[in-house]
């Protein structure tokens, strides 16, 4: 049976996510609020910001910077705006 949620990010209803998809709380709270197609938006903007800031996931603090930007995206004002950035 497909697990539906409330997804704050595209603000409907739709099927939510398989499994956890980050640790702790925050993943928890993504896991309950946050859609398949909302979690793929999330993919797209983390690969933007970590392709235009140079980050890479094995930095505690570039960690640390994602983290927050996942929160901010689903949760707050939706996250940093990447300068001069033009999608193709």
């Amino acid at each position: 049976m497909t697990r539906m949620v409330q997804c704050v990010k595209m603000g409907k209803e739709l099927e939510g996510l398989d499994r956890l998809t980050y640790p702790g709380d925050l993943g928890k709270k993504v896991f309950e609020s946050v859609s398949k197609q909302g979690w793929a938006e999330w993919v797209k903007q983390q690969t933007i910001l970590m392709n235009e800031y140079r980050l890479t996931p094995v930095n505690p603090e570039h960690r640390k910077f994602l983290e927050e930007e996942m929160d901010k995206f689903f949760f707050g004002d939706g996250g940093s705006a990447v300068n001069n950035f033009v999608p193709k």
